[in-house]
């Protein structure tokens, strides 16, 4: 199984980007989604995530910036950055997570898309 994220590429700041993730393996709706993010030397770190019953988080530096939904028809989920940094600059992955019984949790990954915002 893995997660296909698509949407990344070169902005300049002030800018926007749509991320997508996407899989034909699973069916996104019962699990919780996020973005993580990481720029090369440093840990990966979560941007935001939503969970199965439509709650949101994000990170602190994105709030306000960027807006995680879902499309259960089309079976993705979506990053929308608006007001890019080039501190947003990284390489962005989406994360599928599920814990359907105490005990079991099942996580996958994707593949990544690159994010490179110009000053």
């Amino acid at each position: 199984v893995q997660l296909q994220a698509s949407g990344g590429g070169l902005v300049q700041t002030g800018g926007s980007l749509k991320l997508s993730c996407t899989t034909p393996d699973l069916t996104l709706q019962y699990y919780s989604v996020g973005w993580f993010r990481q720029v090369p030397g440093k840990e990966r770190e979560g941007v935001s995530c939503i969970t199965s019953g439509g709650r949101t988080y994000y990170t602190d530096s994105v709030k306000g910036r960027f807006t995680i939904s879902r499309d259960n028809v089309k079976n993705m989920v979506y990053l929308q950055m608006n007001s890019l940094k080039p501190e947003d600059t990284a390489v962005y992955y989406c994360n599928a997570d599920i814990r359907p019984v105490v005990g079991i949790r099942r996580n996958y990954w994707g593949q990544g898309t690159l994010v490179t915002v110009s000053s």
